[in-house]
């Protein structure tokens, strides 16, 4: 494989984002070497999303693109990574003939030996999935990025089994990454320079190494340096503990936002989602949350359409909202994925244009909360970490507050892994706009005794 080179393209969640990172560090030990677009390269794989089908439509759609560089460069190897391997393996091998190597989550390890089998003249697929396999002696290889965040995997797969999720099926059983490995990680991203860490899992808070709970991780994380903020996702309302509340307001670097997915707000929908908790129980977390930790911001998950919705299950989805006053929402219409128990139990039958309707009503109110939220912005204060100039002007800087909520200011000497204050002066629904005061540091901002 010696200097043969490598472009991973790659779809869907941070945690696939992490993989590739992953993919890098084993394809680099084996003396290959990546290039930053697919024409460059001798193999390019394709890491893949199953969550939504809009999703897959866009790997599929990619594919056909490089099916049709391939023929044109006479010799490249395609393959595709992540979650979609193990469901569409034979269709995407023998029908359609798009690729040549198949790799599930769990399978990474064996890229170099099916990458031999194809040279062989053979099309190679390993989608078993593991009951072990964190790849937690592997050190991730960041060729993206902007250096600045970067996303940490601490566990694989997942228990829950939510109806309209397919991640169990592609990803496995839920499996937690030893806490040493993760700090070891995190130790060397400082080292790299990188000011902030996002802890990712499926469900963050179910993590068990030994005794170390999720909490106890984040407590030692913390500690590794007092200049890189912490964030974490997901983490699932059912099993939410106090004790990582009361961490948060205690430690400035843990930051004050948490993402928290509702998907719906009636206990009849939750209870058809196998979301075990109710809409009295998750308010009742919401308001724990902001008497715990004062000024937190909050994000969720809405899935608009599922199964037999009715629309007064979608008023109490859209009432749920508007109590809670989210921050942020990442909002769907429903679509249903193979393997699940919607899919085996349940019919997809609410009519697109109603799954639309609801969906744009989900999608206003929301923009009008967070145009609200963020007028009330003005006149605060901010630490905000700079990540990269801004997408409208090369005069202005751009990062997220504490509250993970988007800045513009002026440019100045400020450079990516700043922190730097500012006061919020105007705002949209999206970001804030705010006048630089000083370049500073947590310990300076929140001052040397309380990080200690």
């Amino acid at each position: 494989m010696t200097d043969k080179k490598f472009y991973i393209e790659t779809y869907g969640c941070q945690m696939n984002f992490a993989d590739s990172e992953i993919v890098n560090s084993i394809l680099l030990e084996e003396g290959m070497q990546p290039v930053h677009q697919a024409e460059e390269a001798d193999v390019v794989l394709v890491n893949t999303c199953s969550i939504r089908e809009n999703a897959e439509t866009k790997v599929w759609n990619r594919l056909k693109e490089l099916r049709s560089l391939k023929k044109e460069k006479g010799e490249m190897t395609v393959g595709v990574l992540g979650c979609m391997a193990e469901r569409i393996k034979d269709k995407i091998i023998e029908q359609e003939h798009l690729v040549d190597i198949v790799v599930g989550p769990d399978a990474y390890r064996d890229i170099p030996n099916l990458l031999q089998e194809v040279e062989d003249g053979r099309k190679a697929v390993n989608v078993l999935l593991s009951l072990e396999e964190t790849y937690a002696d592997i050190a991730p290889v960041r060729t993206t990025g902007n250096g600045v965040n970067a996303f940490v995997s601490i566990m694989r797969g997942c228990d829950n089994m939510c109806a309209f999720c397919v991640v169990p099926f592609t990803r496995g059983r839920e499996r937690s990454r030893p806490m040493e490995s993760i700090l070891k990680e995190i130790r060397q991203l400082s080292d790299e320079g990188y000011k902030e860490v996002t802890l990712l899992g499926q469900n963050v808070n179910s993590y068990l190494d030994g005794e170390n709970t999720f909490t106890k991780l984040m407590d030692e994380a913390s500690k590794v340096n007092p200049e890189i903020r912490f964030r974490f996702s997901s983490p699932h309302p059912k099993d939410f503990p106090d004790d990582l509340l009361h961490l948060i307001a205690e430690r400035p670097n843990l930051c004050n936002y948490i993402h928290i997915p509702a998907q719906a707000g009636s206990d009849s929908m939750l209870e058809r989602m196998r979301r075990p908790y109710t809409r009295k129980g998750y308010l009742e977390l919401i308001d724990k949350m902001k008497s715990i930790i004062p000024g937190i911001s909050l994000s969720t998950d809405i899935i608009a359409g599922f199964c037999d919705e009715t629309e007064e299950e979608h008023k109490q989805t859209l009432t749920l909202m508007a109590e809670v006053e989210y921050d942020l929402a990442y909002m769907f219409a429903y679509s249903e994925r193979e393997r699940t128990l919607a899919a085996r139990k349940f019919e997809d039958n609410v009519p697109e244009d109603i799954k639309k309707r609801r969906l744009t009503e989900i999608i206003q109110q929301q923009m009008e909360i967070q145009e609200r939220r963020n007028k009330e912005e003005i006149g605060n204060r901010h630490i905000v970490l700079v990540e990269s100039t801004s997408k409208r002007s090369d005069e202005q800087m751009s990062g997220r507050t504490d509250t993970n909520k988007m800045c513009v200011f002026d440019r100045k000497d400020f450079e990516p892994g700043d922190y730097v204050e500012v006061e919020v002066t105007d705002s949209t629904s999206a970001t804030l706009i705010a006048r630089p005061i000083k370049k500073t540091t947590l310990t300076e901002y929140y001052g040397a005794e309380v990080l200690a």
